[in-house]
């Protein structure tokens, strides 16, 4: 049985029961399971609403490492960028990077877990997310250059949501420039699942 393990923050969490270890909530990663349901797998959720790089770092013990992950998907970051401008708490790329890559490092000296890293994304609506991205876009190239450190799947979401955005509609995928529709939220869940296959880290 392998263990399947995600770390995050809202876009992760999406309504879990932090009270019940094995509820996915009602976004993504509860799409995902449901399209693993025949294989030899088993999903947790430890994302957890409003969490900063920092707050998961924190908690990593607990929601990471004790839970010996197979295979472990941290997507972190924009709740960084949301703090910048909502209390005017900024986090520089350089600590983001060493909070981020503290954790990576436990990670590869106390498991055997494979990593996955999905961009932090932001899409263009409403108007004043644009003004963000001065804070987001250094944080997405740290998470570029850990994947390649730590010789982990990178899944280039910012990319790829803003190109699923342009095809289909912002507002279809995203209701404030960072939280997914339903819509959004299986858009997620299909990228991830076609980045673990075609990499080899699950078999169809």
């Amino acid at each position: 049985m392998q263990r399947i393990l995600f770390q995050g923050d809202s876009i992760t969490d999406w309504y879990r029961d932090y009270k019940d270890g094995i509820t996915l909530g009602r976004g993504f990663v509860s799409y995902v399971a449901q399209k693993l349901q025949d294989q030899e797998v088993e999903v947790l959720n430890r994302g957890i609403s409003g969490n900063t790089t920092l707050d998961m770092a924190k908690r990593f013990d607990v929601d990471g490492l004790a839970l010996k992950p197979d295979l472990l998907t941290i997507m972190i970051g924009i709740n960084d960028t949301w703090q910048a401008f909502l209390n005017q708490k900024i986090t520089p790329a350089s600590e983001f990077k060493q909070i981020y890559r503290d954790v990576l490092l436990q990670v590869k000296q106390e498991t055997t877990a494979k990593l996955i890293l999905m961009e932090p994304f932001l899409l263009p609506f409403p108007e004043d997310r644009k003004a963000w991205r001065e804070d987001l876009d250094p944080k997405i190239h740290v998470v570029r250059e850990l994947a390649l450190e730590f010789d982990a799947l990178l899944i280039p979401l910012d990319g790829l949501m803003n190109a699923a955005g342009i095809k289909y509609g912002f507002t279809k995928l995203i209701v404030d420039g960072v939280h997914p529709t339903d819509f959004g939220h299986h858009l997620l869940a299909d990228i991830w699942l076609d980045a673990v296959y075609k990499n080899g880290y699950l078999q169809l």
